[in-house]
């Protein structure tokens, strides 16, 4: 049925921008992989965009694999199909004119208690997803669909008059106070479901709420040199791609998009993660596009910061919450996070950190160098230590809001320099913790045009230099609870306001 070639190493390469000026090293071990090519049109694989192919995927896959690896090769055509698991050494080539179409079928994706079956609850499998595997790759020039119109709500604030009227007359259920679409009732009744289950309920249980459980796009799980270059990620029912717990990944050369009202459906989100290299990807999705989440690590790795040595180059961000994010969840800590060389052009947010009492780590040796932004809807530069899920922008910044407990938020050494923003609703926003200031955070070289300046509570030994903030109103710059703070080399008093 499949010819095997000679064996061959086969190294995928490709031009990597310059990691010398970066404050730290950063040396990635890129995937190899056998010449042997296996096509899934070999396994009965239809592509007629109606053929379900998952059944063709695992064999060809298998096949590959039981070889010693190689490049499993999707060609031109619309493949129908349900979740594909990859294995080591494989790579899944997805050819220029061709699409991976996931199944919009709930029955199509089982349950289960997380890839390593010790979690306390059930979701759904994701569609394309791998655990524990070594040397992996998903290239080429086509495109894979998640089909996540049929997973996710639409909130109607977020649609024209039109387009809403025509949402709910295509069916699915509304919530009690007609301000949200859900494509189905299971999954519109799914959330309140689950919290009467007890920890102790099964898959079937859980069954109820397959359809509240969206499936991430792309999940790596516990992987050891993954590369993810060129393909065109679309339409995600929830996270569009999502190394966890990974080491020595490249992620380059994507597309990704979704519409600016999908919910939950980041564009990449690197979850702790070591040795990491974003480069030349553009992002246009409705939530973070490039995102840093810090969480707990495998046994696998090594103890220490759970996102460590990743940098984020020459990239651009059209719609999102954050253009670049760290958090909301940072209690794994991270350090030595370089972003070099980005554009954002209409995000909610141009550079966004977020945390919160109980959510929060260590994150240290934070470089950014070089972002350029335009038509930012929030901030330009957010600091939220007071974060409340759900929210678009910053919080409120409660001053009551307490300090102590566990998981604390603490940022050390970020440093923020040569960034022009042309058009924010507000450039820089600080909101530290009342009783644990938000430390150590330099702005140098910045020039931002802006509805409203500097606004920074609870902050201490903050620098702002040679920094040019032009407000369409108001002062440029406003202290509160905060001490220790330069601007352009003259320390700044408490409780003031700056007209510079």
């Amino acid at each position: 049925m499949n010819a095997l070639y000679p064996v061959f190493l086969c190294l995928l390469m490709a031009p990597s921008p310059d990691l010398e000026g970066l404050p730290f090293r950063l040396e990635i071990r890129e995937p190899v992989f056998r010449s042997l090519t296996v096509s899934i049109a070999s396994y009965g694989a239809s592509g007629d965009g109606l053929t379900m192919n998952t059944a063709a995927f695992a064999k060809a896959i298998a096949f590959c694999a039981g070889q010693g690896g190689g490049t499993v090769d999707v060609p031109p055509g619309i493949w129908l199909t349900g979740p594909i698991r990859l294995m080591s050494n494989i790579r899944l080539s997805v050819a220029k004119g061709a699409v991976i179409l996931f199944s919009h079928r709930f029955e199509d994706y089982p349950l289960i208690p997380g890839p390593d079956a010790t979690s306390r609850g059930f979701r759904c499998v994701p569609c394309l997803y791998g655990y524990r595997l070594d040397n992996v790759a998903i290239t080429g020039g086509g495109s894979i669909d998640g089909q996540g119109e049929f997973w996710r709500p639409v909130k109607k604030e977020k649609l024209t008059p039109a387009r809403w009227q025509a949402l709910v007359a295509s069916g699915g259920a509304l919530s009690a106070d007609s301000t949200t679409w859900f494509p189905s009732r299971g999954a519109m009744e799914g959330e309140a479901y689950l919290k009467t289950l007890p920890r102790s309920s099964g898959a079937g249980q859980y069954s109820r709420a397959r359809e509240f459980l969206r499936p991430v796009m792309i999940q790596l799980v516990d992987c050891r040199s993954v590369l993810i270059d060129g393909p065109a990620l679309t339409n995600s029912p929830s996270f569009h791609l999502q190394p966890l717990e990974c080491e020595d990944v490249v992620i380059r050369n994507l597309t990704v998009t979704a519409e600016w009202n999908a919910q939950n459906a980041d564009g990449i989100d690197i979850s702790s993660c070591r040795r990491v290299l974003v480069h030349d990807c553009t992002v246009n999705v409705g939530d973070d596009a490039i995102c840093i989440k810090p969480g707990k690590i495998s046994p696998r790795q090594a103890p220490g910061p759970a996102c460590q040595s990743i940098a984020v180059m020459d990239c651009t961000v059209y719609h999102g919450h954050g253009g670049f994010v760290i958090g909301s969840q940072t209690y794994g800590g991270a350090r030595d996070i370089a972003v070099r060389n980005c554009v954002f052009h209409g995000t909610d947010v141009g550079l966004r950190f977020k945390s919160a009492r109980g959510k929060g780590g260590l994150i240290e040796n934070v470089d950014i160098d070089g972002v350029r932004m335009t038509s930012i809807a929030g901030e330009a530069v957010l600091f939220d230590m007071l974060y409340a899920s759900g929210s678009g922008t910053a919080s409120t910044g409660d001053p009551d809001a307490g300090s102590g407990g566990e998981h604390m938020p603490e940022f050390r050494g970020v440093q923020i320099r040569n960034v022009v923003c042309a058009g924010a609703g507000c450039a820089v926003r600080i909101l530290g913790l009342p009783g644990a200031p938000l430390r150590g955070v330099t702005f140098d070289a910045l020039t931002i045009a802006a509805a409203s300046g500097v606004f920074c509570s609870d902050a201490e030994g903050v620098t702002f230099r040679n920094v040019r903030v032009d407000p369409s109103g108001g002062p440029r710059m406003t202290f509160r609870r905060s001490r220790g703070v330069t601007v352009n080399g003259a320390a700044v008093s408490d409780s003031a306001e700056v007209w510079k």
